[in-house]
């Protein structure tokens, strides 16, 4: 019989006063999750930057055409690809220096209500 067939049984009560033996080592069932840390968070962080970085350049070497922007006064021909990264970065920084502002915003009131 495998191991994994012995864990799928319920796990018999112990008799009060015997040593525990090595079968019941392996009857006992092994931890269902195990703790997060700030090092698996990081390892998951730069598995999913990785992956978007791909992503990424793969969409950006699959949109080299070139097209016309007009942005106030400026005129100019740029790649698809491009113009539309720094729309996206564009975009990212102003809702970071929104987020940015209501987290000063927030501090400040409870800064205020502590004293």
């Amino acid at each position: 019989m495998s191991v994994l067939h012995r864990t799928r049984n319920a796990p018999k009560p112990p008799v009060i006063g015997t040593p525990p033996s090595a079968v019941d080592e392996l009857v006992t069932p092994l931890p269902t999750r195990v703790p997060r840390t700030r090092i698996s968070g990081a390892w998951l962080g730069i598995c999913v930057t990785v992956i978007s970085f791909v992503v990424l350049i793969v969409f950006m070497l699959q949109n080299t055409g070139s097209v016309a922007v007009n942005f106030l006064w400026l005129n100019g021909s740029v790649p698809l690809a491009l113009a539309l990264f720094i729309a996206g970065v564009a975009a990212a920084v102003l809702a970071t220096s929104i987020g940015a502002a209501r987290m000063t915003q927030l501090r400040r009131l409870v800064r205020r209500g502590k004293d």
